[in-house]
């Protein structure tokens, strides 16, 4: 089981004004809730806003579920990199006796493990992950590459806490960009000014800075170092619950670690370079009413004008 993050003072106070709302709902599970209309309402509009911000893109249309196969997940490196983050699937193959077994246990809350068997299928924990299998399937890209939409899949994230803000399952809005080397580094580049600008439209104190991802172990913190060092991930902090800011929008720059785990080649039979946005959309809703106030309705006009277009 993951390891509970505790929250800050601020952070249970503000879980609790998002609960007493009823923008949130609770499961009984850390990091685990069910949403409101409203909350959902502020959700899609700025899932629409990123649509128009990069509507000229041309980027193509993919969606796809928040489950990948177990294959492509191992083929990925994810569990090397991050083992403590992944959520896997396991399902009942047995007889009679042992489903009557399994009910009872289960019936009084004790383990029924044993009677699991691990599955072809991952929870996804980027919503960019089915998206480089599927491009690198139609064989070498055209020249120029390729821009993918994914959408705003559910992921999921073992790490249980009471930050409202560190969902384990949460909408992750994601674009992929592949191509070469340096059509990829600027499309990253130019999107994360675009991220900084529609988040400062919206009333938020955006800034970015250069981060790194929750590797796993002693190697993992030479990883991260190293991720630092070369500036291949960005991130975009603003408040939500305190006390330091929270990064809500993320842009790496993988190099060829996709291209070699699945096969991505260039027009001309060379290794492709693959870069991600990603927006945590949740985070984004949370930080638009810790901002603004919970109450939609009462924004200011820019905001709702950006949002809710006429």
């Amino acid at each position: 089981m993951a390891k509970f993050r505790a929250a800050t003072d601020e952070q249970r106070a503000f879980l609790g004004e998002l609960l007493d709302a009823g923008l949130l709902i609770e499961s009984g599970v850390p990091g685990v809730y069910g949403r409101s209309s409203t909350f959902e309402d502020v959700r899609s509009a700025f899932d629409r806003a990123v649509n128009r911000v990069g509507a000229d893109d041309g980027a193509e249309r993919l969606r796809f579920p928040p489950i990948v196969p177990r294959a492509q997940f191992e083929a990925s490196g994810y569990l090397e990199s991050f083992p403590h983050l992944a959520g896997t699937i396991f399902d009942f193959d047995g007889d009679e006796a042992e489903a009557h077994e399994q009910s009872g246990r289960a019936s009084r809350h004790e383990d029924w493990s044993e009677f699991q068997t691990m599955s072809d299928l991952v929870l996804v924990p980027a919503a960019c992950y089915p998206v480089y299998p599927a491009i690198a399937a139609r064989g070498p890209l055209a020249p120029g590459g390729v821009i993918v939409d994914a959408g705003g899949s559910y992921v999921f994230r073992a790490e249980p806490s009471g930050d409202p803000a560190r969902l384990q399952m949460f909408h992750q809005r994601e674009i992929v960009r592949i191509g070469e080397p340096d059509t990829v580094a600027d499309w990253r580049d130019v999107w994360r000014d675009r991220a900084v600008a529609l988040l400062r439209g919206l009333g938020l104190e955006a800034d970015f800075d250069v981060a790194s991802d929750p590797f796993f172990g002693r190697s993992g913190r030479m990883m991260a170092a190293s991720q630092r060092e070369q500036a291949l991930k960005f991130e975009i902090e603003v408040q939500i619950g305190g006390p330091e800011p929270t990064a809500v929008a993320s842009f790496n720059y993988h190099q060829t670690h996709f291209a070699e785990a699945f096969g991505l080649e260039l027009a001309d039979g060379g290794v492709a370079h693959t870069a991600c946005l990603g927006f945590g959309l949740e985070r984004i809703t949370m930080a638009l009413l810790r901002a603004h106030g919970l109450d939609p309705g009462t924004w200011p006009d820019p905001v709702r004008e950006e949002l809710w277009p006429q």
